[in-house]
């Protein structure tokens, strides 16, 4: 079967040194991002983002076996019916809050392992991941900095799977899970020149599920004190098994954008 998952993530990289003239002010190295600076040093992120990836793994509802997905993310534009994502942070200092938002909805078809039970199967997938969170900077210079960081991410996920051909030919069921994990980790950014710099983050944990993980890098430019790009390689992965309701798997793929300060 062949799926794709579109997401988004504030997590580790809402980055940015509000103090420093190498300031890349950037949530997460994602796009459109507009930053807002109050008179207590506060500043604020919001950013609109594109996160093409792949799918991989397993996802069963009860009553129904497991069906194998294995997908790359250049089936986007096939596979995709809807998808909103949306970052944020508000930062001062040493301190930061950041926010991630994202909802897609897809089709796609799969098969069950070895091809017995069907011959093909049609997936309908709805997944929400909301995640807020909170860092501190253990280090901090002109050219970057190193937070700890930690958060929780609501995991909302909702199934239809349809059997065609074979034993299970004609079946169909909907189903699913909404649960809450707890993260930990690191997120940082490292200007290299003045213009170039790296930013990156990873996190793990759990809680609703058996793990809960999200690790990114990207190469980031910054064109002018308002304009940047970046462009880099994430990873997430999530293993919830509960009640016969299976969502395990991997997504992993490219983000590209711009960023804009204000």
């Amino acid at each position: 079967m062949r799926s794709l998952l579109l997401l988004a993530t504030v997590l580790g990289a809402d980055l940015g040194v509000a103090s420093s003239a190498y300031t890349a002010d950037i949530t997460l190295g994602i796009p459109d991002a507009k930053v807002v600076e109050s008179e207590g040093g506060w500043t604020y992120t919001v950013a609109p983002y594109f996160w093409a990836a792949g799918l991989s793994g397993d996802v069963a509802q009860f009553s129904l076996p497991e069906v194998h997905i294995n997908s790359s993310f250049g089936d986007i534009l096939e596979n995709l019916d809807f998808a909103f994502m949306a970052a944020g942070e508000a930062r001062n200092d040493r301190f930061s809050i950041f926010a991630d938002v994202m909802y897609t909805k897809l089709d796609a078809e799969a098969g069950t392992r070895n091809g017995i039970l069907a011959d093909s199967v049609d997936v309908t997938s709805k997944t929400f991941a909301g995640l807020l969170g909170a860092g501190y900077s253990v280090l901090e210079n002109q050219s970057g900095h190193l937070d700890i960081v930690g958060g929780v991410r609501v995991w909302s996920v909702d199934t239809t799977i349809g059997f065609n051909g074979g034993l299970l030919g004609g079946r169909q069921r909907d189903d699913g899970a909404t649960w809450v994990d707890a993260l930990a980790g690191v997120r940082g950014n490292y200007f290299v020149t003045p213009e170039f710099y790296v930013t990156g983050w990873g996190l793990v944990g759990g809680g609703g599920a058996d793990l809960d993980w999200d690790v990114s890098l990207a190469l980031g430019y910054k064109f002018t004190q308002t304009i940047s790009a970046v462009a880099g390689y994430r990873a997430v992965g999530v293993n919830y098994n509960n009640d016969g309701f299976v969502f395990d798997v991997v997504e992993q793929g490219p983000i590209i954008g711009v960023t804009f300060h204000f």
